[in-house]
């Protein structure tokens, strides 16, 4: 019998780096978002944990893409991008991002980055 914990999942929700007002990170680009990104998708499966990224724009597709997402599987936790939440324009679709995850994987834990460097760190807090 093993002691191995099967894989936990996890959702990373965020704003595809096509959509992001970069002028809040002087210095970044849309391609280097991406990468930091796609380092993050990458660290959380060294972890040990199934992951999937979910990119969404601001707000004509949003919605169902997350929906979909969520509707796929069941996570063991959610991950919130700091795209979604910090600028104020983009309030009410982080509402709806949220309330999409609380009905529809109420059983997972939610968990919010500050930055595209750290999903895995906040992943992993809720996944221990």
């Amino acid at each position: 019998m093993s002691d191995e914990q099967p894989a936990k999942s996890v959702l990373a929700i965020g704003l595809d780096p096509a959509f992001v007002d970069l002028s809040a990170m002087p210095g970044f680009t849309a391609a280097m978002v991406r990468a930091y990104l796609e380092s993050q998708i990458n660290r959380i499966s060294e972890l040990g944990h199934e992951v999937q990224s979910c990119l969404i724009d601001t707000g004509e597709t949003a919605e169902q893409v997350v929906e979909a997402a969520l509707r796929a599987r069941r996570f063991d936790c959610v991950v919130i991008g700091a795209g979604l939440r910090e600028p104020q324009e983009l309030l009410l679709l982080f509402e709806k991002v949220l309330n999409l995850v609380h009905r529809l994987a109420p059983r997972a834990t939610i968990a919010f980055n500050s930055s595209p460097t750290d999903t895995a760190e906040a992943a992993q807090r809720w996944l221990g």
